[in-house]
């Protein structure tokens, strides 16, 4: 038997957020391992194509797999919701 793949998780960041840092954290509390981080801050292309692909400017914006979570209050949300864990442990 093979253990359950979790969802890629991406977060577009910049080096000095604390709605990243805590967005991390909260990820991290929910057994999520591996963050991609794609840093808006180093590149104006790299930004603009966030905001192309999400429709917002702030960070973090947040992918879970496929689903655009959106930003640390969209994440937090969904946790106070329930509904964090079936999206990063689809498998449980």
């Amino acid at each position: 038997m093979t253990a359950p793949v979790n969802p890629q998780v991406l977060m577009y960041s910049t080096a000095v957020c604390p709605y990243c840092t805590m967005a991390e954290r909260l990820l991290k509390s929910k057994g999520v391992e591996e963050i991609e981080k794609v840093r808006v801050d180093l590149d104006p292309a790299v930004r603009e194509a966030m905001m192309a692909k999400t429709g917002r400017r702030t960070v973090p914006q947040i992918y879970i797999g496929d689903t655009h979570v959106g930003g640390f209050d969209d994440l937090s949300a969904l946790d106070r919701a329930g509904k964090l864990d079936e999206l990063l442990h689809p498998e449980a």
